[in-house]
C-alpha cells in the first residue's frame, strides 16, 4: 500500500476512534463490549501503520544522506521550535555559543543561569510519570492555590439517608449526612543534579538525555515516597488513609490477611486496583499458598510488572516499608483514589557558575505539589500489629 493510502486510513481510523469515544460521552454511558473491541482493534491498526511509515521515513532519509555527498544544514526558520529549542539549551550547558540570535533568544537569562524550555521540562514531567505508576494513577488536579475537593460523609453524628415505608398524611424525617471535603495547598520541592564538566565537554555525550534522566529518576522518587508514605505537615499522600486491616503478627502476613485486604476494596473500584509493596514483601507473599495449595502470587508476563496477586498486578517500591511493627506493608486498590494537585509545573534552571570550583555545572527543579486520599473505599492498606 502507498505512502498515501496509508497515511489516509490511519486519519480514517482514528476518525472512526473520535466518534466512538463522542456517541459514548454524548450517551453518558461506558463503552460496550462491540464498541471496546472494535476501539482496540484501531488502535493496534493505528500503531502498525504509524510504525510503517516511520520505517519507511527513515529508509527515505537513510536514501537522501547516500545519494548526496554533504547535508546542508536547514536554515533556521524551517527548523521546529523543539529542535530550536534543544540546541540552545545544548549550546549553553557546554559554554558555546550559537550562531543564530533566534536559537540563543530561546533561553531566558537570569543572574543564575537559564530557565529550561518547555520542550525539555514536558520530557521530563512525562518521564516522571511514565516511570511512577503511583503518580501516574492518582487523580490529578494541575491547579494553582488552594483547591477543596467536597465528598458526601456519613458517621456516626450525621445519619444516613434512609428509605422505608411511609403512610399518608404522616411527615417524612428527614435523614442525611453532611458534606466534607479534604484541602490540598502546595508544598514546595527541589531536586538537583550535578553534571561533570569532563562528560559535558565528551561531543559524544549526550547532555540533555542525560540530565533528563537523571533529573527524572530523582523527582520520581521524591514523589513515590511522599504518595506512599507522607511527611508530618507536609504531603501527606496515602499516610492518613483510613481504610485499614491490621496483621495478627508483627513479622509475618497470612494468606488470609492478604484476601482480607483485597475484600476490603468494593467490586465497583476492583477493575484498575494493584498491589504496591515492598521488594521484601513481595518475596513473602511468594512463598503464601490457598487452601488448595496454589502459590497466591503467580508470575505473568503479560502483567504490567510481572507478578499478579488474586488476578491483580503487583507494583514494588523501594519507598515501601517492609514488614515490622506498625508498618503499612502493603497498598491495594485502585490509587484514582488519591488526589494529586500540582501548583507549580516543574521550573528546571541551569547553574553555570555557582559549582565552578568543583567542576561541574548544577541543574535545578523545582515543583509545588500536595496529596491526599480523595477516596477511601478505593484503596486499603494492611498494617502489621
Amino acid at each position: 500500500m502507498l505512502y498515501k493510502e496509508l497515511t489516509e486510513k490511519k486519519n480514517e481510523l482514528v476518525t472512526r476512534s473520535e466518534e466512538i469515544l463522542g456517541k459514548a460521552k454524548e450517551e453518558k454511558r461506558e463503552l460496550t463490549e462491540d464498541e471496546a473491541a472494535e476501539l482496540a482493534e484501531i488502535r493496534d491498526t493505528v500503531r502498525r501503520i504509524a510504525k510503517t511509515l516511520e520505517l519507511e521515513d527513515d529508509m527515505r532519509e537513510l536514501s537522501a544522506e547516500n545519494a548526496k555527498p554533504a547535508v546542508e544544514e536547514p536554515k533556521n526558520e524551517e527548523r521546529s521550535i523543539e529542535e530550536r529549542e534543544e540546541a540552545a539549551f545544548d549550546a549553553f550547558v557546554r559554554g558555546t555559543v550559537l550562531n543564530s540570535r533566534d536559537d540563543t533568544a530561546v533561553l531566558s537569562k537570569d543572574a543564575n543561569g537559564a530557565v529550561i524550555p518547555k520542550t525539555i521540562a514536558n520530557k521530563i514531567i512525562k518521564k516522571v510519570y511514565d516511570i511512577c505508576p503511583i503518580l501516574e494513577k492518582s487523580t490529578h488536579y494541575n491547579v494553582k492555590g488552594q483547591l477543596e475537593i467536597p465528598y458526601y460523609a456519613e458517621t456516626v453524628t450525621t445519619a444516613a439517608i434512609t428509605v422505608d415505608y411511609q403512610s399518608e398524611f404522616s411527615s417524612i424525617e428527614s435523614n442525611v449526612g453532611a458534606f466534607a471535603s479534604i484541602t490540598l495547598t502546595g508544598f514546595l520541592a527541589g531536586a538537583l543534579t550535578k553534571i561533570s564538566r569532563s562528560l559535558i565537554n565528551n561531543a559524544q555525550f549526550n547532555v540533555t538525555d542525560f540530565i533528563v534522566e537523571h533529573m527524572a529518576y530523582a523527582i520520581k522518587r521524591f514523589i513515590e515516597g511522599e504518595l506512599l508514605n507522607g511527611t508530618a505537615s507536609k504531603v501527606r499522600g496515602l499516610a492518613d488513609l483510613s481504610n485499614s486491616l491490621t496483621a495478627a503478627a508483627q513479622n509475618a502476613i497470612t494468606a488470609d490477611e492478604v484476601i482480607k485486604l483485597h475484600d476490603k476494596v468494593k467490586d465497583e473500584f476492583q477493575q484498575n486496583a494493584i498491589w504496591v509493596m515492598s521488594p521484601a514483601t513481595r518475596t513473602a507473599l511468594r512463598l503464601l499458598k490457598d487452601n488448595e495449595g496454589r502459590y497466591l502470587l503467580q508470575d505473568d508476563i503479560n502483567s504490567a510488572y510481572g507478578t499478579k496477586l488474586l488476578g491483580k498486578d503487583v507494583y514494588v517500591s523501594d519507598n515501601m516499608p517492609e514488614i515490622a511493627h506498625s508498618k503499612t506493608a502493603i497498598y491495594y486498590g485502585d490509587m484514582s483514589g488519591l488526589a494529586t494537585k500540582f501548583n507549580e509545573e516543574i521550573n528546571i534552571e541551569v547553574l553555570r557558575e555557582r559549582y565552578a570550583d568543583q567542576h561541574v555545572v548544577g541543574v535545578i527543579g523545582w515543583f509545588e505539589f500536595d496529596s491526599k486520599v480523595e477516596n477511601a473505599q478505593k484503596i486499603a492498606k494492611l498494617v502489621m500489629a
